[in-house]
């Protein structure tokens, strides 16, 4: 058994979630009939186009990044991307870190899958204050990544996850006591008299063949002056108006934009989608992750960014790109600088 592919639910976890209105046939379900595949594809024609080189898929540089030493405690509410969908939010004096990924590869061997984009890697688990919350939003590798949890089971307080994915964690030595499971809608408090709900998404699971045994999710954090939107991976549907009904108007939406194809458009959301969606959800201001560190689809490395910034700019909207590491402040310091127009070759 290799390690990185996690343990299955069972005992107390799968009678949990056999309760959960989104289990159903033996599987998780999504809210909508949501096929892995367009219409017409099959694995033969997928996997044909995967292996197509296109050399725009990494970037032929080194991504520029910010380095700093990341402040122990912030009152604002202070953000670092990490690239990819993993980031640092600090507020109230709390640190709460989301779908940590520091690897070079997001995959269950260290020897097979896409390489880290050159520069993207800027930060490891060394560089990171004392976490006290840790959230995630779903099970696949580029999300919930072996090493990193080894690396930090003994350094975060308490664990905020989609039904199921707590059985990968207690398997990996994070103890149980240690974990909160949400099925969609519920809500948790949180210190600092904040409270985190875990909302619908459009996607699946699994790390291996096995798929849908646990939940996927995004996520609602509300702290008393801010109300932030952490989406998780999610094809475009419904559910972000409903979301943007019951708890907007949003500060900020953190979505996915980056992974896409049109072999699999119920599960990513297209550019255009992403910039939809932050509207649907009644946000103030977007910040595109799912992208800038692994190329896990044909589209060119820096296709997501370009489109969702066209897109923005007629929509209600306003885009923040911040680079790797540089330090965001909500309402008070939102980069925008098109900072991939300006690369040179290294």
């Amino acid at each position: 058994m290799i390690h990185a592919f996690g343990h299955k639910p069972s005992g107390e976890e799968l009678k949990r979630i056999e309760q959960s209105p989104r289990y159903r046939g033996g599987s998780f379900q999504n809210e909508h009939d949501t096929p892995q595949l367009a219409e017409g594809a099959n694995i033969i024609t997928v996997m044909r186009h995967a292996l197509k080189k296109n050399p725009a898929k990494t970037p032929p540089f080194l991504l520029p990044s910010v380095k700093r030493r990341l402040p122990e405690r912030c009152d604002a509410f202070t953000l670092t991307w990490f690239g990819h969908s993993a980031y640092l939010v600090q507020v109230n004096q709390l640190n709460i870190l989301v779908d940590p990924v520091f690897g070079e590869r997001p995959s269950f061997s260290k020897n097979l899958g896409p390489k880290a984009f050159p520069g993207s890697r800027a930060y490891d688990v060394k560089d990171l204050p004392p976490i006290d919350i840790l959230i995630q939003t779903h099970d696949h590798y580029d999300h919930l990544e072996y090493p990193t949890i080894l690396q930090l089971k003994n350094k975060v307080k308490h664990w905020y996850a989609p039904l199921g994915v707590a059985s990968h964690l207690v398997y990996w030595g994070v103890p149980e006591a240690a974990i909160t499971s949400l099925d969609w809608w519920q809500t948790t408090a949180l210190p600092g008299n904040m409270q985190l709900t875990a909302t619908p998404a459009r996607h699946f699971s699994g790390r291996g063949l096995v798929r849908n045994k646990t939940l996927w999710t995004s996520f609602v954090l509300q702290t008393p002056n801010e109300k932030v939107f952490l989406g998780g991976d999610s094809g475009y549907d419904t559910h972000f108006a409903a979301i943007g009904e019951q708890f907007g108007p949003f500060d900020l939406a953190i979505l996915e934009c980056g992974q896409y194809d049109a072999f699999w458009p119920y599960i990513h959301m297209m550019p255009e989608q992403t910039a939809q969606a932050a509207v649907d959800l009644n946000a103030k201001w977007l910040l595109p992750v799912h992208w800038a560190k692994y190329a896990l689809a044909a589209h060119a490395w820096d296709d997501s960014i370009k489109r969702v910034t066209a897109a923005a700019a007629n929509l209600p909207l306003q885009l923040t790109t911040p680079l790797i590491g540089e330090e965001l402040v909500l309402n008070r310091h939102m980069p925008q600088k098109q900072w991939w127009k300006e690369i040179l070759p290294h």
